[in-house]
């Protein structure tokens, strides 16, 4: 059994053959046979586990199993509580409502590297952070989230799965590491590539 921590660049989609325009998992990690557990939109990045164990996936990637995902989102605009409160109690995306989820802002991220290309800086309109801690991880989730509370995501990075922090693991965007196939998850990588 294998399992693989890597550090998803912006703008690589979360499959293995490769893309005409787009970087694929594949030009990152060159291990046969391991496939994501769950995705991330090619403009998000961050944390994306892999394997080769099929019941191993299923309990990452299930919302049935309340593993919980922690996602940095940096919004348009400066989120009040009230939109802050919706995000926590659930919001109603029109084809289904989203689970209760723990949200607080936060500051600027300074551990968190430069995205290639840079967000468009606007002078004239704020950007604010905040951290989204959910169990549940529908298509495009987050951004729908922020966006039907009048904030719409700018950049998302998924920093956490369970309790495998990324800068715990120490992993720059592009690099990865093997990790023990076990919960919770809390050894250090042995090599990171």
């Amino acid at each position: 059994m294998r399992l693989i921590a890597l550090n998803k660049p912006f703008g690589t989609i979360c499959q293995f053959s490769a893309h005409e325009t787009r970087a694929s998992l594949g030009d990152w990690v060159d291990v046969p046979g391991v496939y994501p557990a769950g995705r991330l939109d090619a403009d998000s990045e961050g944390l994306l586990l892999l394997t080769d164990d099929g019941a191993l996936q299923a309990r990452i990637a299930e919302p049935r199993h309340k593993l919980v995902k922690r996602y940095w989102a940096q919004v348009e605009g400066a989120p009040d509580r009230a939109a802050l409160a919706r995000l926590a109690s659930g919001v109603d995306l029109g084809d289904y409502v989203t689970r209760p989820c723990q949200v607080r802002l936060i500051e600027e991220p300074a551990a968190l590297w430069p995205r290639v290309p840079p967000i468009r800086y606007r002078a004239a309109i704020p950007t604010g952070w905040i951290e989204i801690a959910l169990a549940e991880g529908k298509n495009r989730q987050v951004r729908r989230m922020t966006a039907a509370v009048g904030f719409p995501t700018l950049r998302l990075v998924r920093v956490a799965i369970g309790k495998l922090d990324l800068f715990a693991l120490g992993l720059a965007p592009g690099e990865w590491c093997d990790l023990p196939p076990r919960a919770p998850w809390d050894g250090l990588p042995r090599t990171v590539r």
